[in-house]
């Protein structure tokens, strides 16, 4: 299993050998492995099994595949305390002492409803253009522009009652409050935290914080459960919901989270990650001596070095966060057994192309209300700084990256398959009329103007966005006079990332006040 996980260094290491020339795309495997077929190819999955207490062999499967992968690498050269506050990328501004936060970006066509989910991907050969949410029309499936969102139509009594109610199928159910959240760079992945942010927040629940209040897991490195503040082996103490950036390895993660918690993360479409990643991480060693995405891809051996402890960022930036290696086997046999381990790791995975729907489907599956899932796309890029790719780059972009997109091709398929089976086509386009019908309310109740601006033009400074690389990041103006409670749920709406951690994480900590010394008398 070193075919995918390697030992780590820190950011700027030159130490390793240079990767191998990636094959050309083949056809995606149909074959799933089986436990009695996946044995022999885990160490010690027969005696794990035999050791579990738990019915779930699929997750366990998953935990012996994190274990055997680890020993492959060594733990020794850990971050100090300092580096757990969380590693900034290259190329990143610095804006009142914050640190990383991550974008929403959103681009594809709506689907086709019809007998079937089963959608074909995005065609990525398409120009990278209506990213921006606010550019895509109501209909599309994805974030409505907000002109657009301010016209959409009401939904019935009937249809607003039954997308806000707590209900599964028809019947009730208990909302989950234990979460593990994978937050994959470039896939609107700072919105979805946002929600969870502030669910966790109305229930009065536990999050998983970096050490010292950062806002990474010591990310680029694999996840940890020291890396969290106030985790102890010697305590049984367990938080609800793990969604910073972090490396996934699942036996450490399930150290500090309970065991009835579901796991979900978010893909995107590779071709449009990397041109994101491109401008995000300019300054990372692989993009930072090329003027183009384009002219990397002609050689990109030229300028990536699998060596350097940042080459994520420039190849297979999904497959690194699930933990793999960037740079390992891509036959179909490896292929097949890491997307065995995901499935085996996650109960489901959401696409940001399809956002209202994975919006849908996360509100079902965490059995949760409405406005639990409402938001604003927060941290998207200005359309200025956006670009298109040829058809050919389109090609080799895939093939650099082909990891990445045998996960997102996968994904993307049983994402499908899992709204059909457990919504259906009638009552998700309920759901997506009452989840678009919601969001324009509050965008005309929250929001100055037709929605997102510019980092100048934001006027409250605590709710301007970190700026990253050659990007723009919007943010939002809120309506003067809001009334408190109206104001409150405004606000955390739009807050961005680092300013709504820092704000929970001190609430989690509070700040130690030194005792008044008494006075003599």
């Amino acid at each position: 299993m070193d075919l995918y996980v390697r030992q780590e260094t820190p950011l700027g290491s030159s130490q390793g050998e240079r990767g191998v020339q990636p094959e050309e795309s083949s056809e995606k495997v149909k074959a799933h492995l089986s436990p009695t077929e996946l044995k022999p190819q885990l160490p010690g999955l027969g005696e794990a099994a035999r050791e579990s207490p738990s019915p779930r062999l699929p997750r366990r499967i998953a935990t012996v595949l994190a274990e055997a992968v680890t020993s492959k690498f060594s733990l020794a050269n850990r971050p100090s305390t300092e580096e757990q506050r969380g590693m900034s990328p290259p190329g990143m501004v610095q804006v009142e002492g914050q640190s990383q936060t991550q974008p929403l970006a959103v681009s594809s066509a709506r689907p086709e409803w019809g007998s079937s989910f089963a959608q074909p991907i995005p065609n990525s050969a398409q120009p990278l253009q209506a990213e921006d949410s606010y550019r895509t029309h109501l209909e599309t499936g994805l974030f409505p522009n907000w002109t657009a969102a301010f016209k959409a139509k009401e939904v019935t009594p009937g249809e607003g009652q039954q997308a806000r109610g707590v209900t599964s199928q028809g019947k009730t159910c208990k909302p989950k409050t234990d979460i593990v959240f994978l937050k994959v760079h470039k896939s609107a992945s700072s919105t979805v935290m946002n929600i969870l942010f502030r669910f966790g927040e109305n229930h009065n629940l536990t999050f998983a914080f970096p050490r010292g209040g950062g806002f990474q897991l010591s990310y680029p490195y694999h996840f940890l459960a020291r890396f969290v503040q106030g985790f102890s082996p010697h305590s049984p103490r367990r938080f609800n919901i793990l969604c910073h950036h972090m490396r996934f390895l699942q036996p450490e993660v399930q150290k500090v989270v309970p065991s009835s918690a579901v796991y979900f993360s978010i893909l995107r479409n590779p071709v449009q990650l990397m041109e994101s990643s491109f401008v995000y991480y300019k300054g990372a060693s692989a993009f930072s001596r090329v003027r183009s995405l384009e002219e990397f891809l002609r050689q990109p051996y030229r300028y990536y070095d699998p060596s350097r402890g940042d080459r994520h960022y420039a190849r297979n930036l999904m497959t690194f966060d699930f933990g793999f290696n960037p740079d390992g086997d891509v036959s179909p046999e490896r292929v097949q057994l890491m997307l065995n381990a995901i499935e085996a790791s996650f109960d489901f995975l959401l696409i940001s192309e399809y956002f209202d729907e994975s919006m849908v489907l996360l509100k079902e599956m965490l059995c949760w209300d409405l406005d639990s899932v409402v938001s604003f796309p927060l941290n998207s890029r200005d359309s200025s700084t956006k670009s298109s790719l040829p058809e050919a780059a389109v090609e080799r972009l895939k093939a650099w990256n082909r990891l990445d997109w045998e996960i997102y091709r996968h994904f993307n398929r049983t994402f499908w398959e899992r709204l059909e089976r457990d919504i259906g086509g009638a009552r998700l386009r309920r759901e997506l009329r009452a989840l678009r019908a919601r969001r324009a309310e509050l965008a005309r109740g929250c929001l100055q103007g037709t929605g997102s601006v510019g980092p100048k033009d934001i006027k409250d400074s605590s709710l301007r966005p970190l700026q990253h690389g050659g990007a723009r990041i919007l943010g939002y103006n809120l309506k003067q006079g809001l009334d408190g409670e109206l104001e409150r749920t405004c606000r955390r709406l739009v807050t961005p990332e680092l300013q709504y951690s820092s704000l929970l994480y001190k609430k989690q900590f509070p700040p130690e006040h030194p005792e008044t010394p008494r006075q003599q008398n």
